[in-house]
């Protein structure tokens, strides 16, 4: 192999090696997007669930949860 055809082979290398991390870094970043929207969603289903708990238990006819 020439010093031509080992530069143009590394500057391929390095080229696809870049493409595969600038996606790696796009799917981290939806993936965590997923991950904050899933524990946002587990938060207010909690709050719901102990609301409807709460509304519940007897002599808790108004409702509230204190």
């Amino acid at each position: 192999m020439d010093p031509q055809e080992f530069e143009a082979r590394y500057r391929e290398q390095i080229k696809d090696i870049l493409n595969r991390l600038q996606s790696a870094m796009v799917v981290s970043s939806q993936l965590e997007h997923t991950i904050a929207d899933i524990g946002e969603a587990v938060q207010i289903l909690s709050r719901d669930v102990e609301q409807f708990l709460a509304e519940q238990r007897p002599g808790s006819g108004d409702g509230s949860l204190s």
